[in-house]
């Protein structure tokens, strides 16, 4: 069985794919914006979960009198001041149907789906924060992305030819599928810019770091985080696993230098409580773990403080 030329194709579309991912990493020069990015946008930028934009939304919408929330009340204002961007008028129709009509509901009841939060609403933030110059296009058409999927049907042929239905052509068949609707399912691509970036890096002040939405198989609601500290006698080390459902930076006042400090926190949730529980872990757990994420954790109960990383599972 000579595998030459089947080696050869595969090599040459392997390089045919890096060359055309490196040149589309190439950014364009773009003025960054000059004004405020709005919360949504900001929010999606960082990592965090679709109801977190959409709430995001919520609160943006409100403090420009589109909505009006009264504790956990929500209802629809007469009308809004500055005009709306798309993903905030698709927010105000999910709004305005899950109301059905009635003058408030529970802000937890209005949340759409899940399906539809990742799906219409992040495209529609997507979109926003290209036209602000945050983020952009890998490729400018679909053109690129058609062709080297195709492009694939060669060394797929010249495989199958020289190794027939044997494990190389089998391998060669699932690579070749798997890869190509890869680069179909993935479009035109997103990419941030160098604003973008900025954007988010930079650490997003949570609404109340001291609640959270989660979702169960009955919809969303609400839960307390609260403080992991007990005073009753507690192991030195215990291992704790659960979602993280939250994930912010506070500056803290270290009472020993006089100098403020930057603390980072997790919260996780085990799926069925009614109160989740925050952690304080190092800056560099706090960048790889996103909101989502199934984690274990080997932390000390009575400062609540991350010692170790035991197990990392992304979800999204």
């Amino acid at each position: 069985m000579d595998l030459v030329w089947p080696v050869t194709a595969w090599a040459l579309w392997v390089t045919a794919l890096a060359a055309a991912f490196k040149a589309s990493s190439r950014e364009r020069p773009r003025e960054a914006p000059r004004y405020e990015v709005p919360a949504p946008v900001a929010e999606l930028l960082r990592g965090m979960r679709s109801q977190d934009v959409f709430h995001a939304a919520l609160l943006d919408l409100a403090e420009r009198g589109w909505v009006t929330i009264e504790g956990e009340r929500l209802s629809l204002a007469p009308s809004g001041q500055e005009p709306l961007r798309p993903y905030e008028r698709w927010v105000l129709e999910r709004v305005a149907a899950r109301l059905g009509g009635r003058p408030y509901a529970p802000v937890m009841a209005l949340m759409p789906e899940g399906s539809d939060l990742d799906g219409d609403l992040v495209l529609l933030v997507r979109h926003a924060a290209i036209e602000l110059g945050l983020a952009r296009r890998r490729w400018r058409t679909m053109i690129v992305p058609l062709l080297l999927a195709m492009g694939l049907v060669v060394p797929w042929y010249a495989t199958l030819s020289a190794a027939g239905l044997s494990w190389p052509g089998m391998i060669a068949t699932v690579v070749s599928f798997v890869a190509g609707m890869s680069l179909l399912m993935a479009g035109r691509g997103f990419l941030l810019t160098e604003a973008g970036r900025e954007i988010a890096g930079s650490e997003g002040a949570p609404v109340d770091p001291r609640q959270e939405w989660i979702y169960t198989g009955s919809g969303w609601r609400g839960i307390e985080i609260e403080d992991p500290g007990s005073a009753g006698p507690v192991p030195s080390r215990q291992e704790v696993s659960g979602y993280v459902v939250k994930r912010w930076a506070v500056i803290d006042m270290d009472p020993d230098s006089m100098s403020s400090r930057r603390c980072h926190y997790l919260a996780l949730h085990d799926g069925s409580s009614e109160k989740a529980t925050s952690y304080l872990v190092k800056e560099g757990v706090y960048h790889d773990v996103l909101p989502g994420d199934f984690v274990r954790l080997l932390v000390k109960p009575r400062t609540g403080r991350v010692k170790r990383v035991l197990g990392h599972e992304r979800h999204w």
